[in-house]
């Protein structure tokens, strides 16, 4: 861990170089406020940023939307956190490198005790300043490079590489009938949302019996008609989709008007891309049967959370009803107010509200290496620490596009442990 006065590349001295972007962002990242847990108007402030604007904002606002209602949640029926109230300072990345790293600087200026992001590409963005600083940091969507090797950046849930090991098992002992190896072709977002699937592929696909191909596409391609016409010549088995859902649905769109699908071919996204916004970009016909995985319960599910869950939604953010990030973005929040929780149980207020290092030290060390099965109301897969793991979580589900509906085909699935810092490939 690199204190933050010591020489050498640290966040005082990245704020320098990145001055224009960091005001900007002050300006646009004021704190979100929730009702006060006690009269004395005590807070414990954690940071959010979110791509609400930018190539991935159809992901990025309801994200946005179920991180803040869930913080309400939190104060105006939980009580808080230890009976303290928990200050959001929530900040908007555009989905852009830079942007989130002046974020980071931000947060941890701003007495922070840790932060979360929505996606993995701006973890990737964060993770070196935050490792440096020790700024503990909760990716909703992860991959392998921003907790392999273990620091101080942990995964909400099983990351994109247990996409595609947990659908390659699944595809295996449930759908393939033909001899041999099976191909799949992996069209992969050209940023740690793909390479994450890649990385995944790379290191389990000898070992099941799977060859791969692989294509790219940018977050603002509009067709992929060349490279599917390119990946249809081959014969594929299976089209893996490693991607947000705006490239998502092109590329559903023209695998469908190629017919890929006529021999038998499978879709599958990861669950960057299973959600309601797949299907509502590429339309339900064309998302029929369309295979998925991800790591929340479904909407309506039977489980203790749920119906507060529907009841902040419908009040403040009806349209973003069905849509599975509001339910990965308030299992968020409430992951990190848990966190917080055990954390100011353990070495008290002053501490976690002074902000800093020793803030820092006590969130990781009191609050989330303490977790030990923590339901989040049922709403996703338990939160544990495990010794080596930084993924706080390792459950999935598949999920199938049924008349429209995504719908969970499977129960929970366990997501092995990948040391993938082992392989002489990782990271390069």
């Amino acid at each position: 861990m690199v204190n933050k006065e010591s020489k050498g590349i640290t966040r005082r001295n990245f704020i320098v170089g990145t001055g224009a972007a960091s005001l900007f962002l002050f300006m646009g990242g004021l704190p979100f406020l929730t009702t006060a847990c006690n009269t004395k108007g005590e807070t414990i402030k954690i940071g959010i940023a979110t791509p609400s604007t930018g190539v991935a904002a159809e992901k990025g606002k309801v994200l946005e939307h179920g991180n803040k209602d869930a913080i309400k949640y939190v104060n105006e029926v939980l009580g808080g956190v230890g009976g303290y109230e928990l200050e959001l300072v929530w900040m908007d990345n555009g989905y852009n490198a830079a942007t989130m790293v002046s974020n980071v600087n931000k947060l941890m200026d701003d007495g922070c005790v840790m932060f979360g992001c929505s996606s993995s590409a701006m973890m990737t963005a964060a993770m070196t300043v935050a490792n440096q600083n020790g700024f503990p940091g909760l990716a909703a969507y992860g991959a392998p490079i921003i907790y392999r090797p273990p620091q101080h950046i942990y995964g909400q849930m099983p990351d994109y590489g247990d996409d595609w090991v947990v659908f390659a098992q699944y595809f295996l002992e449930n759908l393939w009938q033909g001899e041999g190896r099976p191909l799949m072709a992996m069209h992969i977002l050209n940023n740690s949302t793909g390479y994450g699937a890649k990385d995944g592929a790379t290191a389990m696909a000898k070992e099941l019996g799977i060859d791969i191909v692989v294509r790219e596409h940018t977050a603002s391609t509009t067709s992929e008609m060349t490279s599917l016409t390119e990946l249809k010549s081959l014969n594929p088995d299976i089209l893996y989709i490693a991607s947000t859902p705006q490239p998502s649905s092109i590329i559903i769109k023209n695998a469908y008007d190629l017919e890929m699908t006529s021999t038998g071919m499978v879709i599958a996204c990861g669950h960057a891309a299973m959600t309601k916004a797949l299907v509502d970009l590429a339309g339900a016909d064309k998302c029929e049967g369309v295979y998925g995985l991800f790591p929340t319960v479904s909407w309506g599910d039977n489980v203790s959370g749920m119906a507060k869950m529907t009841e902040y939604c419908q009040a403040n953010h009806p349209d973003d009803y069905l849509n599975m990030e509001y339910i990965t973005s308030w299992c968020q929040s409430l992951t990190m107010a848990k966190i917080v929780s055990l954390a100011v149980d353990a070495v008290g207020y002053d501490v976690l509200a002074a902000g800093g290092t020793e803030a820092w030290q006590a969130i990781e060390e009191h609050g989330i290496k303490t977790l030990n099965n923590y339901d989040v109301e049922g709403l996703q897969g338990p939160v544990s620490y495990t010794e080596g793991d930084n993924r706080l979580s390792k459950s999935l589900r598949v999920f199938q596009v049924q008349s429209g509906d995504i719908k969970a085909i499977t129960d929970w699935i366990e997501s092995p442990v990948i040391e993938y810092e082992k392989f002489d490939w990782f990271g390069k």
